[in-house]
C-alpha cells in the first residue's frame, strides 16, 4: 500500500525485460544462423530453414529471461557499491537524507549517469525534495527490482528507522552480506567455467563430425536427406540433440 503514493512516478520494472531492437535483431540473427545450421546438416532442406523461420522469431522472446537475470545481476553489483558509498557518508555524519542526495552524486561519477543504481538515487533525491518518505521509496524500488536482497535491506531500512537503530550498521552489514553472496556466485561460475567450455565444444560436435562427412563421403549420407526413413531418424537425432542442449544449460544453471 505505502508504495501507492509514488505509483505514478515509478521507474523501471526490473522484473521485466523489454527487448529493444537492437537486442531483438541480434538474438534473431544468432537464431536464423543456428536454423540454417541444422537445415543444413540434419536435412539437407531450404524447406526445413523456411519452416524454421517462424520460431526463430519467437527465440528473442524466449531469452527474455536469462537476459532479465543478467541485468539484475549487475543491479545488485551496483547496488553493493551504492550501499558502499551511502555507509561512508553516513559515517562520515551527514544526515541521512544528505547522503543519499551525495551519493546518487558520486554514484554518477563512479559508474555514470545512465547506470541503474545511479537513475534510481536520482529517483530517490527527486522523491526527497517532494517530502516524500524515503522508506516508501525504497520499497518501491525494493519490489520493482524483483531482488531478495534489496528487499531485505528495504524492510529492515523502515524497522531501523522507525525503532531508532543504527542505521550505517545495517547499510554496512547488509553491503557484506550481498558482497558475500556475489563471491559465492562468481567462485561458482569461476569453477564451472570448464564445465561451460566443455559443453560449448559438446555442442558443436554433431555439427563437426557431419560437415566432414559431408565433405569427405558425401554418398554415405545420402541415404538420410533423400528417403523417409532417413528423414524421421535425422529428425529424432535432431530432437536428441535438442534436448541434451537443453539439459546441459539446466544442469549448469546453478542459483546461489
Amino acid at each position: 500500500m505505502r508504495s501507492l503514493r509514488i505509483r505514478k512516478d515509478s521507474g523501471n520494472d526490473y522484473r521485466r525485460y523489454e527487448l529493444s531492437l537492437s537486442d531483438y535483431l541480434r538474438q534473431l540473427f544468432r537464431a536464423l544462423l543456428f536454423s540454417g545450421l541444422l537445415a543444413y546438416c540434419f536435412y539437407q532442406s531450404l524447406l526445413f530453414f523456411f519452416l524454421s523461420i517462424p520460431p526463430a522469431l519467437l527465440y528473442p522472446f524466449y531469452l527474455r529471461a536469462s537476459l532479465r537475470k543478467q541485468r539484475q545481476r549487475k543491479l545488485l553489483l551496483e547496488f553493493r557499491e551504492a550501499l558502499s558509498v551511502l555507509s561512508s557518508f553516513l559515517g562520515a555524519g551527514y544526515s541521512l537524507e544528505n547522503a543519499f542526495r551525495l551519493s546518487g552524486r558520486e554514484l554518477s561519477s563512479l559508474l555514470g549517469e545512465n547506470a541503474m543504481i545511479s537513475r534510481e538515487f536520482q529517483k530517490i533525491s527527486e522523491g526527497l525534495e517532494q517530502k516524500l518518505p524515503i522508506e516508501d521509496l525504497l520499497f518501491d524500488f525494493s519490489t520493482r527490482s524483483g531482488l531478495d536482497e534489496i528487499r531485505n535491506f528495504s524492510e529492515l531500512f523502515s524497522v531501523a528507522r522507525k525503532s531508532g537503530g543504527e542505521l550505517e550498521t545495517i547499510i554496512r552489514r547488509s553491503s557484506e552480506l550481498i558482497h558475500d553472496k556475489i563471491g559465492i556466485s562468481e567462485e561458482i561460475l569461476t569453477l564451472s567455467a570448464a564445465r561451460r567450455y566443455e559443453q560449448r565444444i559438446m555442442n558443436l560436435i554433431p555439427f563437426l563430425l557431419l560437415l566432414y562427412m559431408k565433405l569427405s563421403s558425401p554418398d554415405f549420407l545420402r541415404i538420410l536427406y533423400e528417403t523417409a526413413a532417413g528423414r524421421i531418424l535425422m529428425s529424432f537425432c535432431l530432437f536428441l540433440y535438442l534436448l541434451a542442449v537443453r539439459l546441459s544449460e539446466r544442469i549448469l544453471d546453478i542459483e546461489v
